[in-house]
């Protein structure tokens, strides 16, 4: 089943659905995984498949070299640092992250369903004050990855409004995205935070729905289910925030 669930999330991701949220629904639906063990354990699974994807991007999209190792280089301290952060809190503080985390990516993918992102310009580098915003930025959304908040919709959005053309954003966040998880991995698997059997299934099932995503799909109908993701989401998004305040109504 978790071959299965990391198949399907990976594949949806890499043709830009996202996979943190989708796998946060799902665990969460199905009670897989304690909720204090989510982040830990959507990171150790997914960490294959998002390098993959990057791979993918960054061999076929061309852009600046040099902005691209830096912006990697502060998602990856930044998700070092969140990753010690995250591995420390206790339940109910993730909870709530992860419930507000769920419900800004229902906000991002109901912008991007309507038309309303940024359209960007025709920049391939940046320099001066928008590389260092970019970077600075760039370090906080790494580090925000280890609570399960996805990197894809705001580095887009960034990179969109400081001018540059927006097929650059992808090898950009991908990269972005994987090196932090990378980062956050090893943290996570060094202080075993994470649930075994899910991980190790999201990363047996990632990798080939990546593959098909990119190599075989030409073309899929993905308006209405990305419009479904986005109902889920926001599902997922209230029963985490409502566990989280039943939680404290407790303490």
């Amino acid at each position: 089943m978790q071959v299965v669930i990391g198949f399907v999330v990976s594949f949806l991701d890499t043709l830009g659905i996202g996979s943190l949220a989708t796998t946060t629904t799902v665990f969460k639906a199905l009670k897989m995984v304690p909720d204090e063990r989510l982040p830990a354990t959507m990171i150790v699974g997914l960490t294959m498949s998002v390098v993959a994807q990057a791979l993918i991007f960054i061999t076929v999209i061309q852009i600046d070299s040099t902005v691209l190792a830096m912006m990697i280089a502060t998602a990856l301290v930044g998700g070092w640092l969140g990753a010690g952060i995250v591995a420390r809190l206790p339940r109910q503080p993730i909870q709530l992250g992860m419930g507000i985390a769920l419900l800004l990516a229902a906000v991002f993918m109901t912008v991007s369903q309507l038309g309303r992102m940024p359209t960007g310009g025709t920049a391939l580098t940046l320099s001066g004050t928008p590389l260092i915003i970019a970077l600075a930025v760039n370090f906080v959304l790494g580090a925000l990855v280890m609570l399960g908040i996805g990197n894809y919709g705001p580095t887009f959005v960034l990179l969109s409004v400081l001018g540059m053309d927006p097929r650059a954003a992808f090898p950009i966040m991908m990269g972005s995205g994987a090196f932090a998880a990378l980062m956050g991995c090893l943290e996570f698997l060094k202080r075993r935070n994470h649930v075994q059997r899910p991980a190790l299934g999201l990363a047996l099932g990632g990798v080939p729905g990546v593959l098909v995503a990119a190599l075989l799909v030409k073309s899929l109908p993905l308006d209405m289910l990305r419009w479904l993701v986005v109902l889920v989401v926001i599902y997922a998004g209230i029963v985490m925030l409502r566990s989280a305040l039943t939680a404290r109504a407790r303490a």
